[in-house]
């Protein structure tokens, strides 16, 4: 496990504004706290540099584990995962009530890997939207 300097964990959260960059639930409305995601993994040659470090929450966060690619479920290709350091969220997934969909082979891909649309995790959204603390996108 890298450690990653405290200075360096504050700009990450600064910068995603303290959602997780993946499902964009807000730190505040979890128990426990977000994660700093190596976007590209330390085992497959990533860095422990601003550009590769995303805030995630901890579901989205263990999901991912050390997964660069999952499989698109309509055409069941394997996609590379949604990189938020350099794709934009809307552009990949949307909001369709309190589901997240993919747009994209890659969104549809990050969506089924980080089982973003589980049960628990809809009821969750739905919450938060009905409370006005989760983004519309």
């Amino acid at each position: 496990m890298s450690h990653i300097p405290q200075s360096l964990r504050r700009l990450v959260f600064e910068r995603a504004a303290g959602r997780c960059e993946y499902c964009l639930v807000h730190s505040d409305d979890l128990p426990t706290s977000h994660h700093v995601d190596h976007i590209v993994p330390l085992k497959h040659g990533g860095s422990t540099i601003e550009s590769n470090l995303a805030l995630a929450c901890p579901w989205c966060n263990r999901r991912k584990g050390s997964d660069l690619t999952a499989i698109d479920p309509l055409d069941e290709t394997i996609i590379p995962l949604f990189n938020p350091r350099v794709q934009i969220w809307s552009d990949h997934l949307a909001l369709d009530g309190a589901q997240i969909v993919g747009r994209t082979t890659t969104g549809r891909a990050t969506v089924a890997l980080l089982r973003l649309n589980d049960s628990p995790r809809v009821a969750q959204r739905q919450w938060l939207i009905d409370a006005g603390r989760y983004p519309r996108q």
